[in-house]
């Protein structure tokens, strides 16, 4: 070991020894946490885990929908509409992965009823992919630390319960015990509800780009639409959930 890592260990090592909570922390194993923080830690652990699923469940999404992602194909629908070949932009797009060309082809395929309304549903089902599962992330998110906080009561009635004994000396350990509850549910809450919070943030902005890119699509459709003498009118109505 030279000598900065030794230096470096050193004042790691004063550190912890120097400050009661980073030696009370090291000293406790994860399993010592959980029974120390009550019952309440179940929902604490069923709720993080929710969180961890849909997390990993969009990001594995995400990671394929960009794999897939092909504007060349809607180039190509694009092409086929200005020629007056509609049919041909239909079979131009058939098949794709890319969502921005299912919703073409869907539209195109659907123009008799309505083409608004055919857009429209197109690009509900494409935004309602991916939202999938915010919702329960955000329910984790806000879950969490009213949990603690329920933790923190529950821990808190039973050092009272132990005050109220009169003899505080015996009922040292009860007091300490409900204490460190409350402290330890309330920590472990906010932590889930902090870092649920950043992929929560960050897929919601994949969302708003989204419905940018079909507004985008929207206008596009209408231009060559025009350029092919305004056989396809395409005006993108406001979704349930707050608008393409």
């Amino acid at each position: 070991m030279n000598i900065t890592s030794y230096a470096f260990a050193s004042a790691f090592d004063s550190a912890f020894a120097s400050n009661p909570l980073l030696a009370f922390i090291s000293e406790r194993e994860p399993l010592d946490w959980f029974k120390s923080g009550g019952p309440i830690m179940w929902p604490l652990i069923i709720v993080s885990f929710l969180a961890f699923s849909v997390v990993a469940e969009r990001i594995i999404f995400l990671i394929r929908e960009k794999a897939t992602r092909n504007p060349r194909i809607a180039g190509r629908i694009y092409e086929r509409i200005e020629h007056h070949d509609v049919d041909g932009a239909i079979k131009a797009g058939e098949g794709s992965r890319d969502y921005i060309a299912r919703i073409l082809v869907f539209t195109l395929a659907h123009r008799g009823d309505s083409l608004e309304n055919a857009f429209n549903e197109a690009a509900e089902t494409e935004i309602g992919r991916y939202q999938h599962g915010l919702a329960i992330l955000d329910t984790c998110i806000t879950a969490a630390p009213l949990l603690g906080l329920l933790g923190t009561v529950t821990g808190m009635i039973a050092t009272f319960g132990a005050l109220g004994g009169g003899d505080i000396a015996a009922s040292a350990g009860t007091i300490t015990g409900g204490v460190g509850e409350a402290l330890i549910a309330t920590t472990c809450g906010l932590a889930i509800a902090i870092i649920g919070l950043l992929p929560f943030n960050i897929l919601n902005t994949r969302v708003e780009q989204v419905r940018r890119e079909i507004a985008s699509t929207a206008n596009s459709l209408n231009i060559v639409s025009q350029k092919a003498g305004g056989i396809l009118d395409v005006t993108p109505a406001s979704s349930p959930s707050g608008g393409i």
